[in-house]
């Protein structure tokens, strides 16, 4: 890749719209269910499943039945989509709002 090519791409991941929200990760052999907000929906996911794989995710029920069930026994979806024109800190109290809400509709964990 040459130098203007590797500007571009940085460019282009610079300007790219960051969607943030609440997701979900349900365990499909408990029914267990946890329930998180995150500012960058596109890479949660994936820092999720690392951390679970390595047995290092800090919330301990959610390891745990990782652990018990392994990685086939896992989903992930996305709830809910906030509205990107929240200014940071509004965004924030709503997502923690709106979190509450998930984690009681879906009698879920927060993480």
């Amino acid at each position: 890749m040459g130098t203007e090519d590797r500007k571009a791409a940085v460019s282009a991941y610079k300007k790219r719209e960051v969607e943030s929200g609440i997701y979900a990760v349900r365990c499909k052999v408990s029914g267990a269910v946890w329930v998180g907000s995150s500012p960058d929906l596109s890479k949660i996911q994936n820092r999720l499943w690392f951390t679970l794989r390595q047995g290092t995710n800090t919330h301990r029920s959610l390891q745990s039945a990782w652990t018990a069930h392994g990685a086939e026994a896992f989903s992930f979806e996305i709830v809910e989509r906030l509205d990107a024109e929240e200014i940071g800190y509004v965004r924030d109290r709503v997502m923690k709002e709106h979190l509450v809400q998930w984690a009681e509709c879906l009698q879920a964990i927060r993480i």
